[in-house]
């Protein structure tokens, strides 16, 4: 989430006519993330997230989107809905922008994930990824494997080396060893391919929605766990790994959908991807994001540290030595 086009109050009052959701009360807008310009709106009924697809969403894909989160929430995933407008539409036309109002739920995400939050995010990333099984809709991944050569590509050597002297060549060694290694045959469903701990509500610890579905994409499964793991087991920075968090984060998904010895030959060069995807984004994010965007820039150099910690064997055999 985060805030690249500011909204007039009074084009917002004209939207919510369209709705029977109230007046409003009140609109701030969300820094966190970089995908979308997302607002939390507060009308005298209710909470409820107003969101401002940009660019790098493609409006025509958003149906997708609404049967996720729907087929999700029938499944009992807690997942938010999408607020119908009187006419029945969801998306809507707001600022220029395709626009779409979100169910709000309650709930808060932590920046320093502890034990028994991995415990109940793995548990539920579990019953996602069961539930998505036999879904029948398919989104491809435009921020998947195929896509990471042009996204460097687009960035001249200058810029990234801006960031970090070494940046450009670890980019470029490891594209060459993921492409050369990367599974071909592990199952593949739609996976939430963004799944850290800003994206998961908590109460007590406890998971009370996930929510920003917008890089959801057909990939392999595992790849998903991949991620969440590379985004939950470390400090911020990506200096220090937490096995105890990763030891609750596997072994709760491990119980409820068991990984198989396939996946766990695998996971090493997922774990390695799930970095350099994120290098990779960050980078092209950092070069290009504008002065002006409300929106909070994330270090590339974070990812690469994540990379380095992956690319150890004696790191990664105690990652997958992970109580049940």
């Amino acid at each position: 989430m985060a805030v690249y086009t500011i909204v007039e109050t009074n084009e917002l009052q004209a939207l919510l006519e369209k709705y029977d959701i109230g007046k409003l009360m009140s609109c701030k807008g969300i820094a966190e993330g970089v995908e979308n310009s997302n607002y939390f709106i507060e009308t005298d009924q209710n909470k409820f997230v107003l969101t401002l697809y940009e660019n790098r969403t493609n409006a025509d894909e958003l149906p997708f989107f609404f049967n996720l989160l729907d087929h999700l929430h029938n499944e009992g995933i807690a997942v938010p809905k999408f607020i119908a407008a009187k006419d029945g539409s969801i998306l809507q036309k707001l600022s220029g922008k395709p626009a779409c109002i979100i169910e709000f739920l309650s709930g808060v995400s932590i920046s320093s994930p502890t034990v028994k939050a991995a415990k109940s995010t793995g548990m539920i990333l579990a019953k996602m990824h069961i539930a998505l099984r036999d879904y029948k809709e398919i989104r491809t991944n435009n921020m998947g494997l195929n896509s990471w050569s042009k996204m460097v590509r687009d960035c001249s050597l200058d810029d990234i080396n801006a960031i970090d002297d070494n940046l450009y060549d670890l980019i470029h060694s490891e594209l060459e060893y993921v492409n050369k290694y990367w599974p071909q045959n592990l199952p593949k469903s739609v996976i939430h391919a963004d799944l850290f701990p800003d994206n998961v509500l908590l109460m007590n610890e406890d998971v009370s929605g996930l929510i920003d579905f917008y890089f959801a994409a057909t990939d392999i499964v595992d790849y998903d766990i991949a991620i969440a793991h590379a985004a939950w087991c470390f400090s911020p920075d990506g200096s220090v790994f937490h096995k105890n968090i990763s030891d609750a984060f596997l072994s709760s998904y491990h119980q409820i959908n068991p990984l198989n010895e396939i996946s766990r030959e695998y996971l090493p060069i997922l774990f390695r991807g799930a970095a350099l995807r994120f290098i990779i984004s960050r980078t092209v994010d950092w070069i290009n994001t504008p002065a002006e965007a409300l929106v909070t820039k994330k270090d590339p150099i974070a990812f690469a540290r994540r990379l380095e910690f992956y690319t150890n064997d004696i790191h990664i055999n105690h990652i997958l030595n992970f109580s049940c």
